[in-house]
């Protein structure tokens, strides 16, 4: 079976006849140029659709097409402005990156810094937008509402050529509402803001629902067959009666427009899910990406199923744990198999996967490990 037709099969919760592999190599590749670190079989200027071609992997990414030195996720959508005037400053920082961004409005001036660091090949918020929700509200305001967002067809259409029948690609282009307030405020001074300022916050909150719902049909109507809101679903951070608060309407009303365009819709998961996952499931999503077996998560997959209903698709498996503690070819092969042994029910929903990304830290030996530890056992 053709590697694209494998995750499709899996889209509509059949067994493909295998388990479909579908690694996130993004930081990892990065960290490999960054680094100067030679991958045999590889040129100078491999991507990371190089590299799972190198290994025959499947692909369903959400990053094959983003630039991880200018953010998180994202790419395949243009952001413009009205009434607000931004600005970027680029600067070198030793071998880091620096990036100063400035929104001014009619209200007023706010800024935000990021920095890419080499050392570690990840981008890390320096200072957030919103330093006090009180006094910048009336900015904040002006930049949520004036931003305009736009899909980018032709840059979709030459991402999917380029995956060809490799696998496919998720629109990993939307955030819900409270993960808007966790880029822009923090995760703690979101507590605060929602809690000291409910009216405000709800303001802003569905201005930005609408924005994602509307960028979501324009997705829909170009046929793009998996939508992610890049969360990091972690209970922690969107703790259920957060999720059922800020979010749920998002996921749920998201969820219907995929459905009612033929597209599915997953969010992006990352690192305790056992609390969420009756909800998440009760609002149509369907599934998770990247769930992580204990210490990182909180949950065995096989759980994680029983859970989450008949039908709901989780990918995961590997963690930066396995990757870097598993030590040699036989250790792998044995975790590897009693994953799939357990997983087996499962197929049809599940695919083999990282938990959030692969440690920067992993060997190529190990990475052709666990792609023939797949091919061993992915007919279990």
């Amino acid at each position: 079976m053709k590697k694209n037709v494998a995750v499709a099969s899996i889209l509509r919760r059949e067994d493909p006849g295998r388990f479909v592999y579908a690694p996130n190599y993004w930081q990892w590749d990065a960290h490999v140029h960054n680094q100067g670190i030679s991958v045999p079989g590889l040129s100078k200027d491999h991507t990371q659709l190089d590299v799972i071609r190198a290994l025959d992997l499947d692909v369903f990414s959400r990053n094959i097409y983003s630039n991880p030195y200018v953010h998180w996720f994202g790419g395949l959508v243009a952001l413009d402005w009205e009434g607000v005037d931004y600005r970027e400053e680029k600067s070198i920082d030793g071998r880091d990156i620096v990036y100063l961004r400035s929104y001014t409005t009619s209200r007023g001036r706010l800024t935000e810094r990021l920095r890419y660091v080499m050392a570690e090949s990840t981008l890390v918020q320096e200072e957030f937008l919103v330093k006090d929700f009180e006094k910048d509200f009336a900015t904040y305001r002006e930049i949520i509402a004036g931003r305009r967002y736009s899909f980018r067809p032709e840059k979709w259409k030459s991402e999917v050529d380029a995956v060809g029948e490799d696998g496919m690609l998720i629109a990993g282009e939307v955030y819900s509402p409270l993960k808007m307030f966790h880029i822009h405020l923090g995760a703690v001074n979101s507590v605060y803001a929602l809690t000291d300022f409910p009216d405000e916050s709800k303001v802003l909150l569905n201005l930005h629902e609408e924005q994602m719902l509307k960028l979501i049909k324009e997705l829909c109507a170009q046929g793009v067959p998996a939508i992610m809101s890049m969360d990091n679903l972690d209970a922690a951070f969107h703790p259920p009666r957060y999720v059922e608060k800020y979010s749920a309407s998002f996921y749920e009303r998201a969820s219907s427009i995929c459905h009612q365009n033929n597209s599915t819709f997953f969010i992006h998961a990352c690192g305790q899910q056992r609390d969420n996952l009756k909800l998440i499931s009760s609002l149509g999503v369907d599934g998770l990406e990247g769930v992580a077996y204990p210490p990182l998560g909180d949950i065995e997959l096989e759980e994680a199923m029983e859970i989450s209903g008949d039908s709901f698709i989780i990918t995961g498996g590997i963690s930066a744990m396995e990757t870097c503690n598993l030590s040699g070819k036989e250790e792998i092969f044995d975790y590897v198999k009693d994953l799939f042994t357990r997983m087996r029910p499962y197929r049809h929903r599940f695919m083999f996967s990282a938990s959030c990304n692969t440690s920067i830290d992993t060997s190529w030996e190990t990475l052709i490990a666990f792609r023939d530890a797949w091919k061993e056992y992915r007919e279990l």
